[in-house]
């Protein structure tokens, strides 16, 4: 699986790919630089080396306040990354955006199983079985907020919240999981743990005593 994702990155990169979540892909004679799309122009930067350097660069924002979600829009800035070469770039990408790799290539091969909310929290136990009484309104507005591309998350979203029942509450192209030839779009094939939880935070709430 790892041969297929490298060659299958390295066929993006050479069709003209350069373009993943917030990361710009740049080709060297000598291997890749790796850095946030925001940044081409900037020449005061942190000079790094090696994938396990990405690692830390994405736990934390321009702040330094921890990243829950790595496909948040909020990727810190001011560095530059040199990867030796192709392995070395699958593993930087890997950690900047855990699983995406595979996530797109399912796609491309026709395996990817998307699944939907109702389906997900159904599978909940503990103290999230709660999850399973929040209403299809609520998840509605839930998802517009959680999950919107500007503050939420930068995955695009293939799942419904049942089947026959759409999101409406994003934009149209928040659902579109074809790309530019450059960009690699981030694909959301189920509902992520911290959404989970965000259902959990509203049934309890709408459930206590007034």
């Amino acid at each position: 699986m790892m041969q297929n994702l490298t060659q299958t990155l390295a066929d993006w990169i050479a069709g003209g790919g350069r373009e993943m979540g917030e990361l710009h892909v740049e080709p060297l004679e000598n291997g890749f630089i790796l850095h946030h799309a925001d940044d081409a122009l900037l020449c005061e930067v942190v000079c790094l080396q090696g994938a396990e350097a990405a690692r830390e660069l994405a736990h934390y924002d321009d702040a330094g306040q921890f990243r829950p979600l790595k496909t948040a829009p909020n990727l810190r800035h001011g560095w530059r990354l040199h990867l030796a070469d192709l392995t070395e770039l699958r593993r930087a990408l890997d950690y900047f955006y855990p699983a995406m790799l595979g996530v797109w290539l399912g796609l491309q091969r026709g395996r990817l199983v998307t699944v939907p909310l109702r389906e997900t929290l159904a599978r909940q136990t503990g103290m999230y079985a709660v999850t399973k009484k929040i209403t299809d309104a609520q998840a509605q507005t839930m998802i517009g907020g959680f999950c919107r591309s500007d503050g939420g998350c930068v995955k695009r979203i293939l799942w419904t919240i049942a089947p026959g029942v759409p999101i409406t509450s994003l934009p149209v192209e928040k659902f579109q999981s074809a790309a530019p030839p450059q960009r690699l779009p981030l694909l959301c094939h189920e509902a992520c743990n911290l959404l989970v939880a965000k259902a959990r935070e509203i049934v309890k709430k709408s459930e206590a005593p007034a």
